[in-house]
């Protein structure tokens, strides 16, 4: 008798992903601050409840520590704070740089380290068939020259959490004066929210693309495989009993 109790493979779904933790809440914000609906603070909790809860979700349903999520929830729990306790809009501008800031400070940490963390976020068994890549690259001797242009690859991922910080201090200073836990407040973040996507999340991505095409290239240049032999294959349970 075999467990049919598995954990589910984590499928990305960022249309969800978006209008869950960006769309719903900053219209909630918006739209329902005022006192006749459910008041600065009630929105505010509202709002933040699904990033927060979908977060969680994740994490449970998954089975799986994933600290960048936790740094989601994280800055969610920080920014019900600053609203809740009244704190100075300074402290919204610099939540929102600090934890891309971390993010990216962290990858650069990681260098020294013997498991980059380019290896956790591109350069990982799920997106790419690891394994066969290590063998074609030891067979042509172009291991080091790999290792080095990984290096590389792992600066310019920094550079894409460092300039997300930067944007998002910017965007929060420009956006968010109206004192926070007030109705004013929350119409301004959920503004910052939704203008954070296209200024800030598809440049990042942008940015994150073109480094996967330069691992790609450096890949292809040094092994020789194709696009199609190097991603890697999800692989299918045929134990069903």
């Amino acid at each position: 008798m075999t467990d049919t109790r598995h954990t589910p493979e984590h499928q990305p779904r960022p249309l969800v992903d978006v209008m869950i933790s960006v769309l719903l809440p900053s219209l909630i914000m918006m739209k329902l601050s005022n006192e006749q609906y459910l008041g600065a603070d009630g929105a505010l909790m509202f709002a933040l409840a699904f990033p927060l809860g979908w977060g969680l979700l994740e994490l449970v349903k998954y089975r799986k520590f994933n600290w960048i999520a936790l740094l989601g929830l994280i800055s969610v729990l920080l920014t019900g704070s600053i609203g809740l306790l009244r704190l100075d809009t300074q402290w919204l501008a610099i939540k929102e740089a600090a934890v891309p800031g971390i993010i990216g400070i962290a990858i650069l940490i990681s260098t020294q380290t013997r498991y980059p963390l380019i290896r956790t976020l591109l350069y990982n068994p799920k997106v790419l068939n690891v394994k066969k890549i290590h063998e074609h690259l030891e067979r042509g001797g172009h291991t080091k020259q790999f290792e080095k242009r990984l290096m590389y690859a792992t600066y310019w991922l920094s550079g894409t959490f460092f300039f997300s910080s930067a944007m998002n201090y910017i965007l929060a200073k420009w956006l968010v004066h109206s004192p926070s836990g007030s109705e004013a407040f929350n119409n301004e973040l959920g503004r910052m929210t939704l203008l954070s996507y296209p200024m800030i999340a598809i440049p990042s991505t942008l940015m994150m693309v073109a480094i996967f095409y330069y691992l790609w290239r450096t890949i292809h240049s040094l092994t020789g495989l194709s696009l199609e032999e190097i991603m890697a294959r999800p692989t299918k349970d045929k134990e069903q009993r």
